[in-house]
């Protein structure tokens, strides 16, 4: 890795904590210089803009996330397993989360949405590779004979992000794990009585 090549993924890596607690568009550069130690010159000799930081920033944050929930996901053998390693990861991890700002998902969402136009297409393409990950768990599930064959799978694993993400979001709002469960919960049963076998 360059010198060059080094200096970036500080400074991804020095913000993207920053990025997902305060905001993206709350994160003044100032605020990026005083996190990494680097001058205004060398943000900008390594991106061309904050908006470029924060594309990056916020892909790190996603790719974390993924590969935490995919460390969890791997440790288990049927798909029925592992889509409940998937909502255990949630329930586990969610004080930890809470305490560093949030869902890096649904932050993003929520901004991409309202006024970071530029941050759209990478949030969508996250949620899109989390959707096409349940969609193979449950492909998987069908493959085994352990789930019903005739499911409308992209339905299913949207509906499960959905709930999640909701759950979090009132569970971060209201400062309560409650409703999270609760999503986590509804998301079993729907996988119990009707994915299952």
């Amino acid at each position: 890795m360059s010198k060059a090549e080094k200096t970036r993924q500080l400074i991804i890596e020095k913000t993207a904590d920053v990025f997902n607690s305060k905001g993206y568009a709350a994160t003044s550069l100032s605020d990026i210089t005083k996190i990494t130690g680097l001058t205004k010159g060398s943000i900008y000799g390594n991106f061309d803009d904050k908006e470029e930081v924060v594309i990056a920033a916020f892909k790190f944050n996603a790719k974390r996330l993924r590969d935490s929930m995919d460390a969890a996901i791997s440790k288990e053998e049927t798909a029925y397993e592992q889509l409940m390693a998937m909502l255990n990861f949630y329930k586990t991890t969610w004080k930890k989360a809470a305490s560093q700002g949030g869902c890096p998902m649904l932050n993003a969402a929520t901004e991409a949405d309202d006024h970071l136009l530029f941050l759209r297409d990478a949030v969508k393409d996250n949620f899109i590779a989390w959707q096409k990950k349940v969609s193979t768990i449950i492909e998987k599930g069908k493959a085994e004979g352990s789930f019903k064959v005739h499911l409308q799978t992209e339905t299913y694993a949207y509906t499960f992000i959905m709930l999640i993400e909701g759950g979090i979001l009132l569970s971060r709002t209201l400062n309560q794990i409650t409703h999270l469960n609760t999503a986590l919960d509804r998301v079993k049963l729907i996988i119990d009585q009707e994915i299952v076998n």
